[in-house]
């Protein structure tokens, strides 16, 4: 069976991160899964005149690459996602590279909680996503 770290495993300042690059495909399919067809990310011609001259994948779908890193590799299988705070400081495009990054800052291991430091940057290092996740490591 599967099982990510629990929190005695888990250290503070611990990290680890996921990569993937936003396609076009992910921008529609995501449009598609939530109903969330604002022109900002599905009309080019509409997306020309904002202030990002382009269209724009939408910003869940960047900090679900968040998840992907909590549920799969810290702590893993098994984590229980509770709260998430996210700030969107810059736009995600198309075929942008994001890597989702999270780190160990605080541990509560009467209550079994972990706080975590998220962000998301672009292939040029500038941070598109920041913020914490509160989350229940499996035990």
């Amino acid at each position: 069976m599967l099982k990510g770290k629990n929190i005695k495993e888990m250290e503070i300042g611990e990290s680890s991160s996921f990569t993937k690059t936003i396609t076009e495909a992910d921008v529609v399919n995501y449009a598609g899964v939530t109903g969330d067809f604002n022109p900002a990310h599905i009309n080019e011609e509409y997306a020309k005149n904002t202030m990002f001259k382009g269209r724009i994948a939408h910003g869940m779908l960047g900090a679900g690459l968040i998840s992907a890193v909590l549920g799969t590799k810290l702590p893993g299988p098994g984590a229980i996602y509770i709260s998430q705070e996210v700030n969107f400081t810059a736009p995600v495009k198309i075929n942008d590279t994001i890597t989702a990054e999270v780190e160990v800052l605080e541990k509560n291991e009467e209550k079994n909680r972990v706080i975590m430091k998220t962000t998301c940057s672009n292939q040029k290092g500038k941070v598109v996503i920041n913020g914490k996740a509160t989350l229940m490591p499996p035990k």
